[in-house]
């Protein structure tokens, strides 16, 4: 299982950087959802999801969701 960001409105998946990617295997994956909410409140992002990828059957589990650095 992978724990990743996902920007709501692309659909895209966190890289690390401010880059963004289509490719769930391109995407940063984190330990743990805190620390990848951590991340994602810090980063200059919009909406997002943490979300729970799970590879075997390519299921992706939203775990929560909230706002970047900045933005309302």
């Amino acid at each position: 299982m992978k724990i990743l960001i996902e920007d709501v409105e692309s659909l895209k998946y966190f890289t690390g950087e401010g880059l963004w990617a289509k490719k769930v295997s391109e995407a940063q994956c984190f330990p743990g959802a805190s620390l990848a909410m951590q991340a994602a409140k810090q980063a200059p992002i919009g909406k997002f999801n943490i979300v729970a990828f799970i590879s075997e059957n390519n299921q992706l589990i939203n775990l929560n969701h909230g706002h970047g650095k900045g933005v309302v």
